[in-house]
Formats: C-alpha cells, structure tokens, sequence
C-alpha cells in the first residue's frame, strides 16, 4: 500500500485508455487482496473525469463483488446513465480477469443555496489527544508495527477510543468508536485528490466498530471479514490533508454480518459526509 502521500497521490492517477475507460495502477503491497477503499477511491476518479467540472460528487453506493487480484491493474468502465442541468449519474464497473470485482453509482450536483441544519459535533479531545496507530500497533507487536507503518503509512490515525474501551458508556449505542485522521502530508489544492483519498481512508476503520462489543480484532485469525458494499454522501467540500473526525457507530450486527454508519466533521465542528457500510463478519469455530 501506499508508504507516503506522494505515493497515495499516484495510486489514484488512472490511466486514459479510451472515452470513460481507464486503468488504475496497483501498489506495492503484501495483501492477498486489494483494499477496498483504493478500488472504491480509483472508481470515485473515474467517474469524475465523465461530468461538468462545476458538478461536485455528493453521492456513491457501491458494491464490493470479488476479491481483487493486487497483482495486475483494474480497468474502470464509465456509463453515462443521465446528464441534467442540475444532476448527473454515473455507473462505474471495475474488472480483473475479465469480471466485475466492484460496482459503484455516483451522483453529481451542480452547487447551489438552499437550508441549512446539521448534527452538532461531539465534545471530543483534540487530535494531539488521540492515540498514533503506530502506537496502537507496536502494542499488538513488533510485526504489527511493521506491518502497519509499511501498508498504511500515507495516513495519521489518531484512536480516541471505542465503546469497551476509552469512550463513555453509551447504552443506546454499544457499538462505537472515534477517531481523527488525515493524510499524513499535504495534498495539493486538486479538489478531485482529496475526494478521492479521503474515499480511500473511509474503508480503513469502519467495519472494525462493528467488533467493538464482542472482543475480537478485525485481524483476528477466528475472524472472516470483508466489506460487502460501502456508500458516502458528500455535504460540503473540505480537504483530506487536514483533520477530521470519522464519529463511527454500528447499530445491529446479525446474520454473520454488521452495519457501520459513521459522522465525518472537521475540526471546526462543520458535519462534511456520511459513511454507511455492512461487511461481513464471520467468525470462524
């Protein structure tokens, strides 16, 4: 995965192989399998290139449906489903071999006023406050830290805590956890670099909150886990180079499955997305 921010810029520099046909590049990396947040972020890309440069992303559902080859590179298919005056749509198919491994709707708006009411943030420390992953990580082991600083090192995560552990308790909601997070460097002025990388880093954390009651590590080896689909909409434009606090929570886990919803805010309290993703969470007897 990406070892710095220059790097993460890269990843998400597809290449134009015909009209709304790309091919995204792969990173060095020791994974079995893509990560989701680089094919979802390099799909968020692709669709971009095909609308009006003053239409912004406010919306993206998508569809994880194969587990990807990290060996060769993923060709991005762009359709054109509807270009209105106020709204664009995009469907986007990435394919390996061949076959679909991940499906994504976009929606676009053009920009303008209308009301306004948002969430307050909560009263959480700042993110000098929060715990560095790599800490988190050395914790688990020396291997864990290597691991860690060699696949993830293109951003700063700052733990704050979850429900069993650093967070108050919250009986209506048992699964929780929050944290700050940012690239870790600056990324430019390119609005269309920080949508994308902030795609990215939304699929690090998520799933795991769903785990938080039941004591066992998303990485565990008792435990399967994959995300299944991942959906963000887009309020305001912001940048993903400085912080911002990924408020989590997963209200049901059943079936072998869990859902995690998640606030995105600034550090000025502004609410600027809205995460929503169910993965898989099997546990392995």
């Amino acid at each position: 995965m990406p070892a710095s921010v220059t790097e993460l810029a890269e990843l998400l520099e597809l290449e134009d192989l015909d009209v709304d046909l790309y091919r995204g590049p792969q990173a060095r990396t020791e994974r079995q399998r893509v990560f989701g947040g680089q094919v979802a972020a390099q799909a968020v890309a692709a669709a971009t290139r095909s609308v009006e440069q003053e239409m912004r992303l406010h919306s993206m559902h998508s569809y994880f449906l194969r587990a990807g080859d990290t060996a060769v590179p993923i060709i991005f298919d762009v359709e054109r489903i509807r270009d209105g005056r106020s709204f664009a749509t995009r469907r986007v198919m990435a394919r390996q071999h061949g076959r679909p491994i991940y499906f994504m709707t976009a929606n676009f708006h053009t920009p303008e006023e209308g009301l306004e009411h948002q969430d307050r943030m909560p009263d959480v420390p700042p993110p000098e406050m929060g715990v560095p992953m790599t800490d988190l990580a050395r914790q688990a082991g020396p291997e864990a830290a290597a691991e860690w600083e060699r696949e993830w090192a293109a951003l700063d995560v700052r733990y704050l805590g979850t429900s069993t552990m650093g967070l108050a308790e919250d009986p209506d909601h048992p699964a929780r956890a929050q944290l700050w997070l940012r690239t870790d460097g600056a990324l430019g002025d390119d609005p269309l670099a920080h949508l994308c990388a902030f795609t990215y880093a939304t699929d690090l954390t998520l799933l795991g909150a769903a785990l938080t009651p039941h004591g066992i590590h998303i990485n565990s080896s008792r435990m399967q886990a994959a995300s299944l689909d991942h959906t963000i909409w887009f309020h305001r434009p912001f940048r993903a180079d400085e912080w911002w606090l990924y408020d989590q929570v997963s209200p049901i886990a059943t079936g072998g499955r869990g859902l995690a919803t998640a606030r995105v805010f600034t550090q000025d309290g502004t609410l600027v997305a809205t995460v929503a993703q169910e993965g898989l969470i099997r546990v392995r007897h």
